[in-house]
């Protein structure tokens, strides 16, 4: 049985490199797109940021179930609906901590400078080519910050896996549900534990991620 720091660990990751591959696309049409009504796609990404949990999480449960269109879709391939599973933990996670990796992203390919990524045109380079010999090395920083943010949000989420994950032992009871259930049975020392690893984890995340950021910096001096 996986144990709810594991759980909780393992979901983070999933999670923040699946928006490394859905928000990168997304930061960069809302960097360099001249579309009108651009704000109301940023406002759409920004959502989950002023939504709720519970209600962010009640929706993505209707959805998810054997009655959502996702759920059935889901349950017809794998026998199982998302809803109270790892996958729909996954899913849910996704939406509600798109925001701290697409903003980070956004931000930092918006700083690019734009004389760079013309000279790079003007010389023939693919703009394949011209985003991850130019954009991407000098966007990094901001990437690594949107990629650190999102793996954080996760791993301390509460609200949403719980309404989605049923609180499930071993399947979808992470770390922070684990800490509530262990204050709620007076359970203070194992709760102390789970809190302290969670607290060490991310602390030594962000000393990790300042650190490479501030050795790129240098470099790039």
């Amino acid at each position: 049985m996986t144990s709810p720091i594991l759980l909780s660990l393992q979901l983070a990751l999933v999670t923040s490199s699946l928006l490394l591959v859905i928000g990168l696309p997304v930061a960069c049409w809302l960097a360099f797109t001249r579309f009108r009504l651009r704000f109301l796609v940023e406002s759409v990404v920004a959502l989950p940021i002023v939504l709720p949990p519970t209600v962010l999480g009640f929706y993505l449960l209707l959805e998810f179930g054997s009655r959502g269109w996702l759920g059935a879709f889901w349950q017809r391939f794998t026998g199982h609906t998302l809803a109270f599973s790892f996958e729909g933990l996954v899913f849910g996670s996704i939406i509600y901590s798109l925001p701290f990796a697409v903003q980070p992203f956004t931000s930092a390919l918006a700083s690019v400078d734009r004389r760079l990524l013309a000279a790079s045109a003007s010389l023939g380079a693919s703009a394949w080519r011209t985003f991850w010999r130019i954009t991407f090395p000098l966007a990094f920083p901001g990437i690594v910050t949107g990629f650190a943010l999102s793996f954080a949000h996760t791993l301390g989420e509460f609200g949403v896996v719980l309404m989605l994950g049923g609180n499930i032992a071993g399947r979808t009871q992470t770390a922070s549900i684990a800490i509530y259930d262990n204050v709620q049975m007076l359970d203070y020392p194992t709760a102390a534990r789970q809190s302290i690893t969670l607290l060490g984890i991310s602390f030594a995340l962000l000393v990790l991620i300042n650190a490479l950021n501030r050795k790129r910096n240098w470099r790039l001096q």
